[in-house]
């Protein structure tokens, strides 16, 4: 094994203890965590989009009020939060005169909104099970859809966006996604419905993928960021969780919700 796979490795057993450390924890420990990585990815998203560093730090400042209410003993999620998500774009739209650095503000507090709602439901037991469908099914897609495209390979996904993913990855990503689904459904009581939304949740983690694969080619650099040793930045770790954890929260409440 390389150095550098060697050190991908370590930091990604480490992130995912962190991750799922907080999980299991919930409450204040997983909303810190959340927030950490939302102010983190706010700065990442003001680089790739290339803005001034006053700007860059004027939009992590913003994007951390809606995030600091969604604080289970602040407001949590509520309609409050949605207010001042909607108030740090306008403020950054207006001040930083740059809509695209505005729309770093949704990317980031929805789907931490989302996962907070998630892990927020009851019984506690229950709310857990959900968030760690939600985000145990995109680590699943990116497993599957690595060892797929590489064994198999064939037809390019989207060569222009990212070179490196192919159908037979996204179908690998939506086979493992929907094994993980029924598994949790199986033993852990998971709703059959939400088991079978699995593979859908698993192709919004692969366009997620590719939006930032896409943000990147247009900066011309080869990750969002250098925080994380052998992964880049937050937003290569997260980019899948973005656009399934709203979907994930969707779902439940189409799904679950009289």
């Amino acid at each position: 094994m390389s150095n550098e796979l060697r050190t991908r490795a370590v930091v990604g057993v480490v992130l995912i203890c962190i991750a799922l450390g907080a999980l299991f924890a919930g409450g204040f420990p997983f909303w810190l965590l959340l927030v950490i990585a939302g102010v983190l990815m706010q700065g990442e998203w003001a680089d790739l989009i290339g803005v001034s560093p006053d700007n860059r730090k004027l939009a992590m400042y913003a994007v951390s009020v809606p995030l600091a209410i969604l604080c289970p003993y602040a407001a949590g999620v509520s309609w409050l939060a949605f207010g001042l998500m909607a108030a740090a774009f306008f403020f950054i739209a207006q001040v930083g005169r740059s809509v695209k650095l505005a729309l770093g503000v949704p990317y980031i507090c929805v789907p931490v909104m989302a996962l907070l709602f998630l892990r927020e439901q009851t019984p506690n037991a229950y709310g857990l099970l959900l968030a760690l469908w939600a985000m145990g099914l995109v680590w699943a897609t990116d497993i599957g859809a690595y060892f797929a495209g590489r064994s198999i390979g064939g037809p390019k996904l989207a060569p222009r966006v990212s070179p490196s993913k192919t159908w037979s990855g996204l179908g690998g990503g939506i086979l493992a996604a929907l094994m993980v689904g029924f598994l949790l459904y199986r033993f852990a009581q998971l709703p059959i419905q939400l088991a079978a939304a699995s593979g859908l949740l698993a192709v919004a983690a692969q366009l997620g993928d590719l939006l930032e694969s896409w943000m990147k080619r247009r900066a011309g650099v080869k990750d969002s960021g250098t925080l994380l040793p052998g992964h880049g930045g937050v937003m290569d770790r997260l980019d899948g969780v973005v656009a399934a954890a709203p979907l994930a929260a969707l779902c439940y409440l189409l799904l679950m919700v009289p």
